[in-house]
């Protein structure tokens, strides 16, 4: 037997081990239940027999009878509240066989190679990770035949989406191999019986907290919820040392499939994660702001590596990676499941509706520039001058005083920012117009603070994939806390010199891949407007924007159009 076959092997045990450590807490409570119930039949058998006679052993018998019967209703009540507590569920896009046979292909024969059950289904998740899922819960299947064969499914494969854009297929197969291998340990069954007492438990406990039961229901869950908790307190433990046993083992069946390719895939695991938290914050967020959702999230992740690849010199040479096949290939509709993964990480980190709308529509990577870029800089810097406006600031146009400008921003706050000054004024304007803007905005986000909002159902796909999650508020994973009033006045001052300089200077909204929205002058990105805009909200210094302004050649006192 190799090292690895003993170190496998070592694993096991030890994750089965702690397994029935889990199941004897569960058997010593359910010994503790059954206790007054065993001396009661005790009592009863030896009072039939002539033994133990007398007033004081019938008042004990009877005494100990109503106990055993009032603790073994509690018992039923805990276990029933634990059996029907519906386990949480990760969001995700399933993806049917048909729509991707080839993926499929793989996973079975990783499986063979690894000599496991191969997963039962795959779902897509958009965030970059990969993990195996029991879904085999009644209340988490469709149907009664799914019901009846519960028992028997393999856990579900999730993979994170921003994998198969960016991964080729053999870096994919090879970063799949842990986890798939983690199918074996999952079919033992004193760890799969582990498992279910464990979700069991904290299901309850999240039924109890939900909101919204009257106290005839409430009250006896919040006690199958406090009894929970103590349970799972007591075998929280052994439950987290029986996974890491579980990952130690599967990793070590992994070692024998692709093991060279391994490292340089977990690189770019790590590569991926960058790219992807880059979208997200800096390209992703402004679009939700606005009330749009960019339909192709996982395409975006490959440009923005590709200019993260360009950009750092430590990433050489990954970019000629995009000659081999992308592990997307994989997919029948790449495409559709890319929109349907997008839609759910807009939900799921920003608090988007579950269905296109009015006010929460697609937008296209080539309609990101004029669709989001130039309307978040418009709209915000409308915001500005509405605000100014409320605070009786005068219009700087002495042709027409009706129109906004730039110089009336700077006018006012030139020379007086800083604590205390119109700065902090207009600062706290803008915050509280925002907070009023995104209170209005009850389908989404909010346009500015990305705030939990309440969507409908799933993102359209074959499943609800949010409903078992339960009424909790969304976003689950929220990407940036609330901007200060500070922060909200230095991104509203920016967006009315971009404006200005698209209006009078000939410059055009962009996008950056990693940084988000750009201003482009002469066709270039020109990313030093943040320092000078500071100086002037912060300080009250006007000079080193107006020299940014004479440089680029944007006219202060020209209109600027508004949304």
């Amino acid at each position: 037997m190799s090292g690895i076959d003993v170190g496998e092997e070592l694993g096991a045990r030890a994750a089965q081990a702690r397994a029935l450590s889990l199941l004897r807490i569960r058997s010593r409570a359910l010994a503790v239940a059954i206790l007054p119930a065993a001396v009661a039949v005790v009592l009863f058998a030896a009072g039939a027999q002539g033994h133990l006679a007398g007033p004081a052993w019938d008042t004990a018998r009877w005494t100990v009878l109503g106990v055993a019967v009032v603790v073994l209703l509690v018992t039923v009540l805990v276990a029933v509240s634990v059996a029907r507590a519906r386990p949480a569920m990760s969001p995700t896009v399933p993806v049917p066989e048909e729509g991707a046979p080839d993926l499929y292909r793989l996973v079975r024969d990783l499986a063979d190679r690894l000599d496991v059950p191969a997963p039962s289904a795959i779902a897509l998740t958009p965030d970059c990770d990969s993990w195996l899922e029991d879904r085999t819960h009644r209340a988490l299947r469709r149907g009664a035949v799914a019901a009846a064969e519960a028992g028997d499914a393999a856990p579900v494969l999730v993979i994170g989406s921003p994998f198969l854009w960016w991964m080729r297929v053999a870096e994919l197969r090879a970063v799949l191999a842990p986890v798939v291998a983690g199918t074996g340990p999952s079919a033992h069954p004193d760890i799969a019986a582990a498992r279910r007492f464990v979700r069991g438990l904290d299901a309850s406990i999240a039924d109890a907290a939900a909101p919204g039961r009257g106290a005839v229901r409430g009250a006896p869950l919040a006690f199958a919820g406090w009894v929970s908790r103590l349970l799972l307190r007591a075998c929280r433990d052994h439950a987290a040392e029986m996974e890491r046993c579980v990952a130690a083992a599967a990793s070590m069946r992994a070692q024998t499939v692709d093991h060279g390719l391994r490292i340089a895939a977990q690189e770019q695991v790590g590569l991926a994660y960058a790219g992807w938290d880059r979208l997200l914050t800096r390209v992703a967020l402004p679009a939700w702001r606005m009330g749009r959702w960019p339909s192709r999230l996982d395409a975006g992740v490959v440009s923005a590596l590709t200019e993260l690849s360009r950009r750092d010199r430590l990433a050489d040479g990954f970019a000629l990676r995009l000659g081999e096949r992308p592990a997307c290939d994989l997919l029948e509709e790449p495409g559709v499941a890319d929109e349907a993964a997008s839609l759910l990480a807009a939900r799921l980190f920003h608090g988007g509706p579950a269905e296109s709308g009015p006010g929460w529509a697609p937008v296209d990577w080539q309609q990101y520039p004029d669709e989001v870029v130039d309307r978040k800089w418009r709209t915000e810097a409308a915001r500005l001058h509405r605000v100014l406006d409320t605070l009786g600031v005068p219009r700087a146009s002495a042709a027409d005083p009706a129109v906004p400008t730039l110089a009336r921003v700077m006018e006012h706050l030139s020379g007086s920012g800083g604590p205390g000054g119109p700065g902090e004024e207009l600062a706290a304007g803008i915050g509280a117009a925002v907070a009023r803007e995104e209170a209005a905005t009850p389908g989404h986000g909010g346009p500015e603070h990305g705030g939990p909002g309440h969507g409908g159902p799933g993102p359209g796909a074959a499943e609800d994939p949010l409903d078992l999650w339960g009424p909790g508020p969304l976003p689950l994973f929220p990407l940036q806390p609330p901007r200060t009033g500070t922060e909200l006045l230095a991104d509203h001052v920016a967006a009315m010199v971009c404006c200005a300089a698209v209006d009078t200077a000939g410059a055009a909204p962009g996008l950056d891949w990693l940084d988000g929205p750009a201003l482009l002058v002469g066709g270039e990105r020109r990313a030093d407007l943040a320092t000078p805009v500071l100086s002037l909200v912060e300080d009250g210094d006007p000079d080193p924007l107006l020299s940014w302004l004479a440089e680029v050649g944007v006219r202060s006192d020209k209109p600027v159009r508004l949304v």
